[in-house]
């Protein structure tokens, strides 16, 4: 199976090619905030420099979220569209899930974070000992709310995803000895990990990448207040 999978939601923009269990190819770039003209070179750059035919991907996909809202617009529309084109199914990883899987077979329950802005983060928890699985579910929380969760914990945490360079002197002081963070090669979103799960999560059915959305936009927010 070959897969093309990409992630727009947050700082970094990235793409990959899985191919028959390997990663063939991949491309990250995190440097200013324009996925809107850079996913598609990246992609052709990845299918160029691994002699790769587009009409030969079987499956795409994209972070459906959480993540910036026109990130998560940018990857569904791109991956969709290409789908739709070839004919071919589309399907949406939890950009949270995927950043947790940078970290496989971790002693530490992993803790991603994505900076949702005001002191907030979009964040989860999880297991990746024998695979992945969720041990709180993904949310918007204070940044006070997730060192008040990890504190009642009876494992260590590790924190990874752009969250970190955001918070990681707080999180040191609230948490001491019981915090670790990733390391940069492993923080950033991975459009590797991305297409990973995706071959392991495709069932077989004809789908597509629906944004998912944690709280309201900015613009939502302000109308909601005006209106009040």
């Amino acid at each position: 199976m070959k897969v093309l999978a990409i992630d727009t939601a947050g700082r970094v923009a990235a793409a990959a090619l899985f191919s028959d269990g390997k990663i063939a190819a991949e491309y990250v770039l995190n440097h200013k905030l324009t996925h809107s003209e850079k996913i598609m070179p990246m992609i052709e750059r990845i299918l160029s420099d691994s002699e790769t035919d587009i009409s030969k991907i079987d499956l795409f996909a994209a972070t459906k979220g959480p993540g910036s809202f026109t990130g998560l617009r940018i990857g569904a529309a791109t991956v969709n569209g290409l789908a739709h084109a070839l004919n071919k199914p589309a399907v949406g990883i939890s950009t949270l899930e995927a950043l947790a899987y940078n970290l496989p077979e971790c002693s530490h329950t992993v803790v991603p974070m994505m900076d949702a802005r005001r002191n907030h983060v979009y964040t989860a928890a999880y297991s990746t000992k024998g695979g992945i699985s969720c041990i709180m579910p993904e949310h918007d929380a204070s940044i006070e709310e997730v060192a008040e969760f990890c504190r009642t914990m009876d494992s260590t945490v590790i924190f990874t995803g752009d969250g970190i360079y955001l918070h990681r002197e707080y999180l040191k002081e609230q948490l001491g000895d019981k915090a670790y963070f990733a390391p940069a090669q492993a923080a950033n979103q991975s459009a590797a990990s991305t297409a990973v799960l995706a071959a392991e999560r495709y069932n077989g059915e004809n789908s597509y990448v629906l944004p998912m959305y944690l709280k309201k936009s900015q613009a939502e927010r302000e109308l909601e207040e005006r209106q009040k």
